[in-house]
């Protein structure tokens, strides 16, 4: 359903949403004036909330979660770049939004690789039992061992994992606390691992 002024009732339930999650964040406010008085306001403040939940998301990703038009999330992400509330980093083809200094480049890294599902699901396979091998990893992520090893490599490349002695992660506790941190936003097998996340802390320490 549409309301008189054209904007979407879904839409702006959406905005409200995450505008309510930015205007709990230290970012809140950053709107200008007039912006307010275009319904601009709702929509950046909804970005920075939504990026607080959800960093390391791309582009299209921002655009189609929070129902905006292109060329309004192009104009609104630059407008918060310029005031210094979140940064973009590139990550292969894509463009990745985080709140602005927040994260360093390893997490950067980690929440790129973090967004794709079976990266995502190796290194949560791996968190939860260091001593998996990649047949392992291929039987528990239902796919193949040339997938595993492509991935293997890329996220050695990245920094992320060690190919050394069997696959390790790096900066394993770094990793945990950000898969924790946004489980809500990663899926079901990072909102299992943050469920029972004290007491996988507590084993391994």
């Amino acid at each position: 359903m549409t309301n008189p002024d054209g904007v979407d009732d879904e839409k702006r339930a959406t905005l409200r949403r995450f505008a309510a999650l930015g205007a709990a964040t230290p970012l809140a406010g950053l709107s200008e004036p007039a912006a307010a008085d275009t319904g601009e306001s709702d929509a950046r403040d909804a970005i920075v909330g939504y990026l607080s939940t959800t960093p390391g998301a791309h582009f299209s990703k921002i655009r189609d979660d929070l129902q905006l038009g292109t060329g309004e999330t192009q104009h609104h992400l630059r407008r918060l770049e310029e005031l210094e509330a979140i940064e973009q980093y590139p990550d292969g083809d894509y463009k990745r939004f985080v709140p602005a200094d927040r994260f360093d480049e390893f997490e950067k890294q980690a929440l790129g690789y973090l967004r794709r599902e079976t990266p995502r699901g190796m290194l949560i396979e791996l968190l939860l039992d260091p001593e998996l091998a990649a047949g392992d990893l291929a039987t528990a992520l239902d796919v193949s061992p040339p997938t595993v090893s492509k991935y293997a490599g890329e996220l050695e490349t990245a920094g992320l994992l060690s190919r050394e002695d069997g696959y390790t992660v790096e900066r394993p506790e770094t990793v945990l606390i950000l898969i924790v941190r946004h489980a809500d936003s990663f899926g079901q097998s990072a909102q299992r691992l943050a469920q029972s996340a004290d007491q996988f802390i507590d084993y391994h320490g």
